[in-house]
């Protein structure tokens, strides 16, 4: 057992990071760790981290240490972790970070920064960041994750050393879910084959059979849209499953967080509050819209690629590819939507996708963009 156990088929990466853990003297104090979604980044991330902080000489990342233990848990009192659930990271969230990152380790080797969402940051925020990271104090490392270097400022991008990681083999993600998850070979197969070997989105599939059968429906929605009436009621029909998964998901988070707070302001619900405690329980009301939103347009986003990946089998058919299907269960679906159209219609439907995808990140209804988008899916 080690840390890098989950880093799935990026060993060119562990080789890399391996020799920056042996290597202190040489150790770049700024990285950032760049791969498709899906690719282990926060992962990768995570294990560096571990790897890091190591108790064991003879094997840095031993994954049995109280070190190891701890940061991959998320407890260790000298690796912080960010990963936001809202649409952007907060400005007062990075000048924590900033505050932190000039300690001195209380137990560790390092004071460890990990920021899963560096993409999530606007230009002001990272401007904040900038200067901890040119310059940061001798024991802290900076690690960055991001879909490309192109999703950061090139300010940040030229004082971080990259690490690219790739999209790994289906096979690997499928043994992964096997021996770590105990998911059938069949199921966890079928999933990392369905995910397009994403690690997070694979594990759900292979844990969840209504996740599965979700993603089922979605998948009948070129097959039955034949009008723009019925491309309309379907975009209401999902993006009211995106709302009913948001509010399942945050309702039960979003009332105990509250109550939480309540209770630290000596207030109880229902009660009338004054003004200067107000203020808290609304800023805490907008956090968990904010979340709420995000997390609906991740669930439109996951169906979209999901379609996504189902005209991309179209369009393999069409051209006579011998390369195997992501959506092997529906065969009958792909042929029959290759059957009715062109490589050039397909590839017109595939960039609709790509567009209501792009809309989505820039505040556009979810309604409009994926009404515009089926609309387009329409023979």
């Amino acid at each position: 057992m080690s840390v890098w156990d989950d880093v799935v088929g990026q060993e060119h990466v562990i080789d890399t990071l391996r020799a920056a853990v042996a290597e202190p003297r040489s150790m770049t104090h700024a990285w950032l760790f760049t791969g498709p979604p899906g690719s282990g980044r926060s992962n990768a991330a995570r294990a560096f981290a571990a790897a890091l902080q190591c108790e064991n000489p003879d094997e840095r990342g031993c994954g049995r240490c109280q070190a190891c233990t701890t940061t991959l848990a998320g407890t260790h009192a000298d690796v912080t972790v960010v990963a936001t659930e809202q649409v952007t990271i907060k400005i007062d969230e990075v000048r924590d970070l900033i505050g932190r990152a000039v300690r001195k380790p209380s137990t560790g080797r390092w004071q460890v920064i990990v920021v899963e969402d560096a993409d999530r940051m606007l230009e002001r925020t990272t401007n904040v960041l900038l200067k901890s990271i040119e310059e940061p104090p001798p024991q802290t490392v900076w690690l960055l994750c991001a879909p490309s270097s192109q999703d950061v400022l090139p300010t940040i991008r030229s004082r971080c050393r990259g690490v690219v990681l790739r999209v790994p083999p289906v096979e690997s993600v499928a043994a992964l879910l096997v021996s770590r998850d105990g998911a059938e070979p069949e199921v966890a197969l079928e999933a990392a084959r369905a995910a397009q070997s994403h690690i997070g989105l694979a594990r759900r599939l292979a844990r969840d059979a209504g996740a599965r059968e979700r993603r089922d429906e979605v998948l009948k929605i070129p097959a039955e849209v034949a009008s723009v009436g019925e491309a309309v009621i379907a975009a209401g029909r999902l993006v009211e499953v995106a709302q009913a998964e948001a509010r399942s998901a945050t309702e039960e988070r979003d009332a105990e967080e509250k109550g939480a707070l309540l209770r630290a302001l000596g207030a109880e619900a229902g009660e009338t509050l004054p003004p200067r405690l107000r203020s808290q329980v609304t800023e805490l009301e907008k956090d968990q819209k904010r979340r709420a939103t995000r997390y609906q347009r991740d669930v439109l986003d996951r169906a979209m690629l999901d379609l996504l990946s189902l005209y991309r089998d179209v369009l393999v058919t069409q051209l006579g590819a011998e390369v195997e299907l992501v959506n092997t269960a529906h065969g009958a679906t792909v042929r029959m939507l290759a059957g009715r159209s062109t490589s050039v219609r397909t590839i017109e439907q595939m960039n609709a996708i790509s567009t209501a995808r792009e809309r989505l990140g820039t505040n556009v209804s979810p309604l409009l963009a994926t009404e515009a988008m089926l609309v387009e899916l329409c023979p």
